[in-house]
């Protein structure tokens, strides 16, 4: 049975940390620090989660937010999310680009047959500007797309029976097209018909430890934009009259997301050297994000950063990404 959450401490309480003051998209991390805000040891009422060690370096987790109160929480609509952890993805070799990729097929395939039959039609929409390395997974991931729509339309002999039908698009982003992205897909689901879709799209995490080795899938929906305060129109079962799977891996981190969790490092190392800990302990229990935060906004310091190996771990996660969804569809 769920604990009933305790009142925040001072520190939270004088900051009204109860809501999300950060950028992350991750349902996981909002749920943790929601926890932590509000000192709660079990799970919090209307979330159910679950965790699964597929091997030494590949972690799923399964969370479910099943009522409004869970909802309110973690600022996360209602339905499933699943956080893939693959500590070597950074710096994968082929044969571990592929296990990641059977991991991932094996949860997608899981969630879109919760909404869909094995051979109903999908669009797969990789969200994000190409020209923008960070930015650009979605599109890459279009490149390595099979898609069977036209061969089952204008070639049929040449397909095996059964084959789903599969298409593919990556519709730019505002500032290059002048179109919001949810209006491109509405004309697109008018006209084609998918009975659903796949979004892919960089994500923003509250964690350094995050940046190119997790990868969210959730069957809510997206809404572009919404890690970097950039939101754009939310793409959902909502708005589109058709089941959409978000599927996405963080790749940028905020100044103070990486200032704080540079400090904790720093105090782990001065705690090995230091006789007494108590002092140390302290700051590091208390999360000094919002303190880092305020410092760095008045000069404009806190800016959107990512790894300078990104071109790298782009090509990693596209292989993954693209692999994970051809096989499963």
């Amino acid at each position: 049975m769920n604990k009933k959450p305790r009142k925040a401490n001072n520190k939270y309480r004088k900051r009204g940390f109860f809501m999300f003051d950060f950028r992350t998209d991750l349902a996981t991390e909002r749920r943790d620090i929601y926890k932590k805000a509000n000192q709660i040891e079990n799970e919090i009422q209307g979330i159910e989660s679950k965790k699964e060690e597929i091997d030494e370096n590949i972690i799923v987790e399964r969370v479910k937010i099943t009522n409004e109160k869970g909802e309110k929480a973690i600022g996360k609509p209602q339905g499933n999310y699943i956080t893939i952890d693959v500590k070597k993805l950074r710096i994968a070799q082929q044969n571990e680009i592929e296990k990641a990729a059977e991991v991932l097929k094996n949860e997608l395939k899981k969630i879109i047959d919760l909404h869909v039959g094995n051979q109903e039609s999908a669009l797969v929409v990789g969200l994000g500007n190409i020209y923008v390395t960070p930015d650009s997974l979605g599109p890459k991931v279009i490149n390595e797309i099979e898609v069977t729509r036209h061969i089952i339309k204008y070639l049929p002999q040449y397909v095996e029976e059964g084959t789903r039908e599969i298409s593919a698009i990556s519709p730019g982003v505002l500032g290059t097209t002048g179109i919001e992205t949810l209006e491109i897909l509405k004309g697109i689901v008018e006209n084609v018909k998918p009975k659903i879709i796949i979004v892919i799209d960089a994500l923003a995490s509250r964690s350094i430890e995050r940046i190119s080795s997790t990868i969210q899938l959730s069957d809510t929906g997206i809404v572009p934009g919404a890690g970097v305060e950039n939101t754009r129109a939310e793409i959902s079962e909502k708005t589109l009259k058709v089941p959409v799977i978000a599927l996405g891996i963080p790749t940028v981190v905020e100044t103070a997301v990486l200032v704080n969790d540079c400090l904790d490092l720093l105090i782990e190392k001065l705690q090995e050297e230091a006789k007494s800990n108590d002092m140390l302990n302290k700051i590091k229990q208390e999360d000094n994000y919002k303190e880092i935060k305020e410092a760095l906004m008045p000069k404009e310091y806190n800016l959107i950063v990512t790894p300078k190996e990104i071109d790298d771990l782009i090509e990693n996660m596209k292989d993954v990404v693209a692999m994970g969804i051809n096989n499963s569809l």
